[in-house]
């Protein structure tokens, strides 16, 4: 299994910048997939998952309304897409894959893959 995020870097305060996750070695109508960030000297956080089977999705409270998680089935990839960003979404942003229950997982715990990592900036 290979999960590849790409799309960060520096943006500002109000700005938008999608994430890009590409997924392989997966059964993917198995899986939920999670976004999750990690900012210094914090713990890591759940942003919103997609369920592959049917793409329903459900976000945190912190971001809903801003943050939109989509699919690509060609592509095999997520995106999370990120609108009027703040500096406290500053952070390295993480795409996860975890076996999917009845409910959302929402505890990093419960992911089984993950990816490398990509760093945000949000400059105010």
């Amino acid at each position: 299994v290979q999960l590849v995020e790409s799309g960060g870097g520096l943006v500002q305060a109000g700005g938008s910048l999608r994430l890009s996750c590409a997924a392989s070695g997966l059964t993917f109508n198995w899986y939920f997939m999670g976004w999750f960030r990690q900012a210094p000297g914090k713990e890591r956080e759940f942003l919103g998952a997609l369920r592959w089977s049917n793409s329903n999705t459900y976000y945190a409270t912190s971001v809903k309304g801003r943050f939109t998680i989509s699919r690509d089935d060609a592509e095999n990839t997520v995106y999370l897409q990120m609108n009027k960003m703040k500096p406290e979404d500053t952070a390295v942003y993480y795409c996860a894959a975890g076996f999917a229950n009845a409910n959302f997982d929402v505890v990093s715990g419960k992911y089984d893959y993950w990816g490398q990592g990509t760093q945000v900036t949000v400059s105010s």
